[in-house]
């Protein structure tokens, strides 16, 4: 993975995610670039600032794009402002009174962008244990009745981020997909104080029925297939186990046991106050204490039944790939696993460094889920 600050993995890794998602409409590398230096990366104040200014400044710019009618240019503008605002929102701590404003200003530049996309998503909200669970429907411009993969993200994902990429790829090849804020993630966590959850397949199974009771005139709902990304891995897996009826199951960077990724971390990890406000914990003892449960262990993987995809990077330094190869040790239905080796490009967590190893995940799932 190039290093913007040598030697400095996380704040680097950030910035080789932005670059990554501003192929799909996420950023423009100038503006990445110029966020990135001003930037110390041993303060994490000025990456809060930085990337904080630079959303602020292209939200500007979309709503003077919307003014003027010029709503191709307000979409663009709106979506890379979104992208900024999330990732200034990424790292500033749970007592930051810009916390959640940034969240509510990134959101709503997407939201904001989707009034302009051609083929218009479907905001859902799924109830969930006296609440609900947020989500994007988005589909594949002039197809009907699509298949579908419904998503979780990872750890720091938000739904809105999907799109950029996952959704661009599951698209083009005729699938739509689900974009969801599961237990944990976005808005089910920041503004309906949904907190993760081990038994994962508990979402999964409400969304399948939501889809399957609701959204019948959209997608194809005998084509219903779930996905994850990063820790979502884990959640895509645990859903897959106990809920037969996905038709395929996507897990773009495997989880075997989220306790052992964080056991040997500690409190001060640069995600460690972010995995205590997922597990609605105030320590780093009960965070290890909750993750124990986050295992696909004890016959777990072993229950999953429908066609997988694993996809992994072999120098993942997040999530080490002996998950991905326990993982696929312990599978016994069809499935395929590509594994990108250490020091090739792409071989980074959920291969920020380079998506181009992904497209032959995105090609299985789709020839899966149309069959």
């Amino acid at each position: 993975m190039w290093h913007f600050f040598p030697g400095k993995y996380m704040p680097s890794y950030q910035v080789n995610r932005a670059l990554t998602q501003a192929h799909y409409g996420g950023g423009e590398f100038a503006e990445i670039l110029e966020a990135a230096g001003n930037i110390d990366p041993d303060n994490r104040e000025t990456f809060n600032i930085a990337w904080l200014n630079k959303g602020n400044e292209v939200y500007g710019w979309a709503e003077d794009y919307e003014k003027n009618n010029a709503f191709v240019s307000a979409r663009r503008t709106y979506l890379r402002a979104f992208n900024y605002l999330r990732t200034a929102e990424f790292f500033m701590n749970l007592q930051d009174d810009r916390k959640i404003p940034t969240y509510l200003k990134a959101r709503e530049a997407f939201i904001k962008a989707t009034k302009y996309f051609e083929e218009k998503p479907i905001q859902v909200e799924v109830p969930f244990e006296g609440s609900f669970l947020p989500g994007y429907l988005f589909k594949p411009k002039g197809v009907k009745n699509p298949p579908v993969m419904v998503m979780f993200g990872g750890l720091d994902s938000l739904a809105e981020e999907l799109y950029f990429g996952i959704g661009d790829h599951l698209m083009e090849r005729g699938v739509a997909l689900l974009a969801m804020d599961g237990p944990g993630q976005g808005a089910a966590l920041r503004l309906n104080h949904i907190h993760s959850r081990h038994d994962y397949n508990v979402a999964g199974t409400a969304v399948l029925d939501w889809v399957l009771e609701n959204l019948k005139d959209e997608v194809d709902t005998t084509s219903v297939g779930i996905a994850g990304v990063s820790m979502g891995g884990y959640m895509a897996a645990r859903c897959a186990a106990f809920e037969p009826r996905f038709k395929v199951c996507m897990v773009f960077g495997a989880v075997w046991s989220y306790y052992s990724v964080w056991a040997g971390r500690s409190g001060k990890h640069p995600l460690a106050e972010i995995v205590q406000h997922i597990m609605g914990v105030d320590s780093y003892e009960a965070v290890l204490k909750k993750l124990e449960g986050f295992t696909l262990e004890n016959g777990v993987a072993e229950k999953i039944s429908m066609p997988t995809f694993i996809m992994h990077g072999g120098g993942d330094k997040q999530n080490f790939v002996e998950h991905a190869i326990t993982l696929e040790k312990h599978l016994t239905c069809e499935h395929k696993m590509k594994i990108v080796p250490e020091g090739e490009s792409g071989s980074q967590h959920c291969q920020v460094d380079n998506f181009m190893p992904a497209l032959d995940m995105f090609d299985w799932i789709a020839e899966k889920i149309h069959a």
